[in-house]
């Protein structure tokens, strides 16, 4: 077991064909894996898993999921056959004390927006993954709320990790994924960034909407409030890094981050 603090990371995954890239965000995702310190086990909070109250997957064998259509066959080919960890689901259950956290045995399992992008960072995937939902009728307070109280889980060899995109508009959206980037999209992933660099988590939860460029950049919550975990998981002693910076397609942020002590 590794008993090193864990980093906590919030990882852009954009379009589910990023799944079988090799560009410069692949390469540096490999890099990620290679660079960070195994984890005993990892927690997924990803924007594909949205429910009504909060749910942790607890099945030892989690199928993976391909929550999409459209795309090739090969996509669709993909597995990444992970192990679960029951022993994990039990410690957030246990972790979270308010709300009572559900345990699903059966329905869920590894979605696009976790499995797209571990096949980067683990390829091997031999290391146990769990994912906690998204309860979408909770408030951006309530999202932080929980990253804290899984804060404990970073000292247990568990890596906390957020899928989703700061900026996502696929109303918007270029088919051309080198596409120049609308203004508003680049205004308000720099924003973030510049909030997130000064430790004002506060407005990340309260203030998003404020603006068009925000109002425009999170046309629904799912995926961004993956981010308000990883920052409530974070500390004031951890150094922040950008993985990976960029917008494809428009109207889509790659950003990724990460909090490492």
């Amino acid at each position: 077991m590794n008993n090193q603090r864990m980093p906590v990371l919030f990882l852009g995954h954009g379009s589910p064909m990023n799944a079988l890239a090799e560009d410069s965000v692949a390469k540096t995702m490999t890099e990620l894996g290679r660079a960070l310190p195994k984890p005993k086990a990892i927690l997924m909070i990803s924007a594909h898993w949205m429910t009504k109250g909060t749910w942790v997957t607890s099945m030892q064998n989690p199928k993976t999921i391909h929550d999409f259509y459209g795309f090739p066959q090969a996509l669709f080919d993909v597995q990444y056959p992970a192990p679960g960890s029951p022993k994990l689901a039990q410690d957030v259950q246990q972790l979270i004390v308010d709300p009572k956290i559900g345990a699903d045995d059966n329905d869920w399992g590894l979605d696009h927006g976790t499995w797209s992008v571990l096949k980067h960072v683990y390829p091997a995937a031999d290391i146990p993954v769990v994912q906690l939902s998204l309860d979408m009728s909770q408030t951006p307070d309530y999202h932080f709320a929980l990253g804290e109280q899984l804060q404990p889980l970073r000292d247990q060899g568990v890596l906390i990790m957020g899928s989703g995109n700061i900026v996502h508009n696929l109303r918007r959206l270029s088919w051309e994924t080198n596409a120049k980037p609308f203004e508003w999209s680049m205004e308000f992933d720099e924003w973030v960034k510049t909030q997130a660099l000064n430790r004002n988590f506060k407005a990340l939860t309260s203030e998003a909407l404020n603006t068009e460029a925000g109002r425009l950049s999170i046309p629904t919550p799912d995926h961004y409030l993956p981010l308000l975990y990883i920052l409530g998981a974070s500390t004031a002693k951890d150094e922040l890094v950008f993985d990976v910076e960029g917008i494809q397609n428009a109207s889509i942020s790659m950003r990724s981050l990460r909090f490492t002590s």
